[in-house]
């Protein structure tokens, strides 16, 4: 069995539940078939559903949205698809998505490691992004991270030759991990040298949870590799 199979045995996310808004059913209801894709046992054509050939950037599990809808917004010309499986974040973006009647958004509500393994199509995703995924930072918890040797087997087969994949934390140890699991991959190359982190490159925004972070001190690390030729 593949170690990307493995993963699926690993749940990296704690599913979240809640009383929904308005706003957020009617994103999951009436406004979904505008922006959700079902997912089924088939790979996805991604030409097809955003009707054009232009570059794909991956989202994998975006929170409550707002980074991804400004992406998406200031960047016309890529098409973007987020995975999250926070039934009020989806149903928020998908909302807001459909007020500012954007045409380059679609988003996905499952598991995403499974929708990466079975429905995105190989050398597909020009851009991977992961910002603040959840650390797990209990030691005896450090296995349900999604930044793996095997995740990143199965991101790299997904991504195109020069592809990116970018990840930002707030937590130093799983920065340090990042660091050196993307550095030991053979499929992988730091965009900024051996052993450095990037600067925040400008078309991340900061969100309201990392501007509170900073007005307390916290530090935030990204993280930005290019997937090379031979993975």
């Amino acid at each position: 069995m593949s170690q990307a199979k493995n993963l699926r045995k690993i749940q990296s996310f704690v599913k979240r539940s809640g009383r929904l808004s308005k706003g957020q059913s009617l994103g999951l209801t009436e406004l979904w078939r505008d922006y959700g894709i079902d997912i089924d046992k088939k790979m996805l054509d991604l030409e097809g559903i955003f009707s054009n050939q232009n570059d794909i950037t991956l989202e994998i599990g975006f929170g409550n949205g707002d980074s991804l809808l400004e992406m998406a917004i200031k960047q016309p010309n890529v098409n973007f698809l987020g995975i999250e499986v926070y039934e009020a974040g989806v149903g928020r973006l998908v909302n807001e998505a459909s007020k500012k009647n954007i045409g380059n958004l679609r988003v996905i509500k499952e598991d995403a490691v499974e929708v990466i393994e079975n429905n995105i199509p190989d050398k597909s995703i020009s851009y991977c992004q992961l910002f603040f995924p959840d650390p797990w930072h209990k030691k005896r918890h450090h296995k349900r991270r999604i930044i793996q040797v095997g995740f990143l087997d199965l991101l790299s087969s997904k991504l195109k030759v020069n592809g990116i994949v970018h990840i930002a934390t707030d937590w130093e140890d799983y920065a340090e991990h990042i660091l050196e699991t993307l550095e030991s991959h053979k499929h992988f190359k730091n965009c900024s040298g051996a052993h450095r982190y990037s600067e925040r490159p400008k078309n991340r925004p900061l969100t309201k949870f990392e501007n509170r972070g900073q007005k307390l001190g916290h530090g935030v690390w990204d993280i930005i590799f290019t997937k090379i030729k031979g993975g």
